[in-house]
């Protein structure tokens, strides 16, 4: 799967494929599940774009921004291989909007941690 999301007024590739766990240990020494077990994303996409202030603070409390961002990487660097490493990469954005951006990157997590065993 692959989605499209305008970030600082640029179009940026993002992708899951079988490779994103496996460039997530290389570049970071970590592991890909361990981390989104730690993440702390749990609340509904409703959630965490709340207007209600209490809610959106709650949301903000539960989420490590440095996995987030780590994880934003690595599936970008697999829809675009061309990307440079991730501090040079994030230096590239005048501002990255995490909270606009995490509902719309659920969907390429759970498709990463899902089983199509049926």
């Amino acid at each position: 799967m692959e989605i499209t999301l305008t970030i600082d007024d640029k179009p940026v590739k993002f992708k899951s494929s079988g490779a994103v766990t496996k460039r997530y240990k290389m570049q970071f020494q970590r592991d890909f599940f361990a981390d989104i077990a730690t993440l702390g994303i749990t609340m509904a996409k409703e959630d965490i774009k709340s207007t209600d202030n209490e809610k959106s603070m709650e949301f903000m409390r539960k989420i490590d921004f440095d996995l987030f961002l780590d994880i934003a990487w690595v599936f970008a660097k697999t829809a675009d291989k061309t990307i440079p490493d991730p501090l040079t990469w994030l230096d590239g954005f005048e501002t990255f909007p995490i909270i606009e951006i995490l509902p719309e990157l659920q969907d390429l997590i759970g498709l990463t941690i899902s089983s199509k065993k049926k």
